[in-house]
This record gives C-alpha cells, structure tokens and sequence, in this order.
C-alpha cells in the first residue's frame, strides 16, 4: 500500500514495522532449534529423537528465559542506557535554552515535556528514549548545542519529539530487547562449538551425525543472528525519513533541519551498543549499509528539499556559518509525478 500523506505513511510504516518485530519470536524459536540441535550433535540428547519434537519440548524454557531478559530489561534500559553513553538528567536552569525549545515543542502538540540528558562531548548527536508518557527523555550531546543555532536545535529537538509521538522510541526499545535475547543465544551456541573443538570435548559422544548436526546449529545461529541484525537496523532506517518529516511538521523550517544534518554529518560518532546508536539521530552507515541505523544524510537531506521544498546549502558554509548567513531563495516542494519517495506518492510535504 503506497503512502500519499504524512499520517498515513505513519500508519503504513508502523504497520510494517510490527510486522518485522513480529519476526523476533520466530527467530527464537530457530535458536531454540538450533539449540536442540547442538545438544544433540555433542550427545546430551538423543540422537534418534525429532529435532522439531524436541524444539517443542524446549520452547517453554527459552520463552520463559526470554522473557525474564525482556522484564528486566524493560525496567532498566535507561539506566543501562546512561551508563553506555554517559548521559545524566540536567535541569532547566542548567540549559535554559534547550529546556525552553524543549518545552514549546511539548506544548505544541499537548505532551509533557520529556526529561533533558546532556552527554558531554564535542560529537553532534541527540536520541530520544522511553516506552510510555512520564518516561520519555531526550538527549543532546554538547557538541551539538555548541554547532547549532537555535533554529537548528530546534529542529533537531522536534526530530527526536516525533520518535516519541510516533512510539518509535518503544519500538526500538522491544526490538533492541529482543536482538539482544537472539544475539546471546547465537553467542552461547557458537562458543560452545569453539570451545568443544577446541578442548577436544568428548569425541566418543558425537558418533554418526553428531558433526552434521553441529554444522546445522552453526548456520541456523549464524542465520538468525544476521537477520536479527538486520531487522532491527531496517526498523530503525525506516523511521528516519518519518522523524525527519515530523521536524518539518513541527518547526515549518525544512531549511533548519537539512542545515542542522549537514553540520552533523560525519561528527556524530559516539562509542555505545548497536542497540543504543540505532537511536541516534545520525550513525555510520555499517557494513556496505547492510547493518546501516539510518539511511545516508545525503538521501535525508535528498527528500527534505525533494518533498518539503527545502534548500540544501554547500556542507562547508552550512558549518562556518550560522545564523548571520542570508537564507537562500526557497525551491517549490516537487510536484506530484507518481514517483514514489521516501514519504510516499505526494505533492509537497503535507499534501
């Protein structure tokens, strides 16, 4: 179904992305029988078994198992999310001027204001985190309140407040949740295989096709942990050009939003989890793009002046210049060609 306006395509895309986060109890059920599978190759299980039967026969162990992961996870993401980034709470008479976009920003569409983090750095990046109202957080980095005007700020600001409206901030959370239960088990599950091997574990144990079946294991964990990967990496890209449609929603500034990722572009790094950057505003772009969080800010600010007829300034004058720099003439938003782009078949940004 082709998006043709800014809530739809929101519908649209978290239609689609339920239906990714929806794959991750399917790849459990793979480890689980990659798993069995293991067992079985080293002799702990029978051999003349049904792989599937005793798939079934395990399956409650591992839900069980994940869902206490999924609990206590659940109850202190943030905190683990602190300590990897080195964010802590500041209060409005800390940085006044961000709290007080911030909060315009909140106010505007009816919600409480989200709690303010800095991470102290000179990388440009900002998240947002949370699963449900009173929870909600943004955080900015130093780096990104000492290179960005104000418009800028502001822009960035409502990028991460529109993960929040749009939940894309719990979603990322539940998937990053369960990439982490897929990872553990596809890492229990290989270095066992290298650990054995290489201890010489009990050869007399693995007759017949006890070597076959450790093979199989080895390449169902493999498989689920790419896919794993790359689900939650395609949940996180696909949200991007929303949260960026969003800003422009919220601040009717494209020109601000597409200045303030030109400035960040290639200054955003910041040492965390995968689970962790894929909520950043801005990551690398990973392997050949396959494990990529974002889409490249090139096709970002591609779509901004394309779809919301914003103007994409030179890089190296969008960094030496702020505020003092003359805007330049705004471009007419493309017209509707039935081309279909990162917001869908429209008009111009709200059509």
């Amino acid at each position: 179904m082709g998006a043709v306006g800014l809530q739809t395509y929101i519908w649209n895309n978290n239609i689609k992305s339920t239906l990714l986060l929806l794959g991750f109890p399917v790849l459990l059920l793979g480890m689980v029988y990659a798993f069995v599978l293991l067992l079985m190759g080293f002799g702990y299980l029978p051999g003349d078994e049904a792989p599937g039967a005793l798939m079934l026969h395990y399956a409650p162990l591992a839900v069980g198992t994940a869902l206490i992961w999924f609990v206590i996870a659940y109850f202190s993401y943030q905190s683990i999310i602190d300590f990897s980034t080195g964010a802590h709470p500041v209060e409005r008479s800390e940085l006044p001027r961000v709290y007080n976009l911030l909060e315009n920003l909140a106010i505007s569409r009816g919600m409480k204001t989200p709690t303010l983090r800095l991470i102290e750095t000179e990388a440009m990046n900002a998240f947002a985190t949370g699963l449900h109202e009173g929870q909600y957080s943004v955080t900015v980095t130093t780096g990104l309140l000492d290179a960005l005007d104000d418009r800028e700020l502001e822009a960035v600001l409502a990028h991460e407040m529109t993960h929040v409206i749009n939940r894309d901030v719990r979603l990322m959370v539940i998937a990053s949740i369960f990439a982490g239960v897929i990872t553990l088990l596809a890492q229990i599950i290989y270095r066992s295989i290298m650990w054995t091997s290489w201890s010489g574990g009990d050869r007399r144990r693995r007759g017949g096709g006890g070597g076959l079946f450790i093979l199989v294991a080895l390449v169902v964990a493999a498989v689920g942990w790419v896919l794993a990967l790359v689900i939650k990496m395609a949940i996180s890209r696909r949200r991007e050009y929303v949260a960026d449609a969003g800003a422009v929603e919220l601040t009717k500034n494209p020109d601000a939003m597409i200045s303030a990722l030109q400035k960040i572009s290639g200054h955003s790094e910041i040492h965390a989890p995968n689970s962790v950057r894929a909520m950043f505003i801005e990551d690398d772009e990973g392997v050949m793009g396959l494990f990529a969080t974002h889409p490249p800010i090139s096709r970002r600010i591609e779509a901004l002046v394309r779809y919301a007829g914003g103007v994409a300034h030179d890089p190296a004058t969008a960094v030496a210049s702020a505020a003092t720099s003359a805007p330049a003439s705004p471009q007419p938003a493309a017209p509707l060609t039935g081309e279909e782009g990162p917001w869908g078949r429209r008009p111009g940004p709200w059509g």
